[in-house]
């Protein structure tokens, strides 16, 4: 990425963020950033794509910070599993004060019968944590490991619009301790012994 197309990805990332997606203009974008609009389509392609970018950009970085407090809980287990949360609670305060970005594009954008290169965005990142829950609850042995994730996914996904809501305070840290009781009160899954 070049550094103009760099420091349009980080303008249109924050304004995105804080201001929304449809009240932000690619003119301010290219002001913020310190391009012409030329640049930024030249770069980006479209308004559309540069959203899609954005919103690419921080599921990366999210990615890796999940990545990172899962790599310090190796063990699998109830603990691993409840690493995401944790990365979330760290996550939460400086990168997402307004929410999950998913979401509320999700919320701008409407249902993705349009077209709208959004939407199909947004399903593959949410499909990903639900997948991760999924195999982290397979690893850890959880009877049922899609249930256990689709509650997982619940509880995660609720504590990220609580967050944005300000509905009440520590969200995750109430997810977390209640994905725990749902971890626990499942029984480990246990091998079949097949009888002759």
């Amino acid at each position: 990425m070049t550094p103009g197309a760099r420091r349009v990805l980080d303008a249109a990332s924050r304004l995105f963020y804080e201001r929304g997606i449809h009240s932000v203009g690619v003119d301010t974008i290219a002001e913020a950033a310190g391009v012409t609009k030329k640049t930024l389509y030249d770069r980006f392609g479209s308004k559309e794509a540069l959203v899609v970018s954005y919103l690419q950009h921080r599921d990366a970085r999210w990615r890796d910070h999940v990545e990172a407090c899962l790599a310090r809980v190796p063990e699998p287990g109830v603990e691993r599993v409840l690493a995401v949360f944790d990365a979330a609670i760290s996550w939460s305060d400086e990168n997402s004060p307004k929410g999950c970005s998913a979401i509320n594009a999700r919320a701008e954008i409407g249902d993705g019968h349009d077209g709208h290169p959004v939407f199909p965005e947004v399903s593959r990142q949410k499909a990903w944590l639900l997948r991760l829950f999924e195999d982290l609850c397979r690893e850890a042995g959880t009877q049922d490991p899609a249930a256990a994730a689709r509650a997982l996914m619940l509880l995660h996904e609720g504590a990220i619009v609580t967050v944005g809501m300000e509905t009440f305070a520590r969200p995750f840290e109430r997810a977390r301790a209640v994905a725990r009781v749902l971890l626990e009160s499942q029984p480990p899954q246990t091998e079949q012994v097949v009888t002759p």
